[in-house]
């Protein structure tokens, strides 16, 4: 598998705090090797747009499809609560 990041994506990983975008490192790094990781609570979001949601740390999450053998990474975007 691979990633693929919307300019969206981009802009808004780039406005993040350096902590987030460490996190989503590590993470993105996990999500490559195992889409089930626990850490990732990975989950279907939206199955009419097939969006997945996925957890950066407890206040970030980043949004994405799968598309073949990429992951299309849409959003980073702090949890609404």
């Amino acid at each position: 598998m691979t990633v693929s990041y919307s300019k969206r994506f981009l802009k808004q990983y780039a406005a993040a705090p350096a902590e987030v975008r460490k996190a989503f490192d590590k993470q993105s790094s996990l999500l490559l090797e195992n889409l089930n990781h626990p850490s990732l609570h990975a989950k279907k979001y939206d199955e009419s747009l097939d969006l997945w949601q996925a957890r950066v740390n407890r206040d970030w999450r980043f949004y994405f499809t799968i598309d073949g053998e990429v992951y299309d990474l849409h959003e980073i975007v702090k949890h609404p609560k």
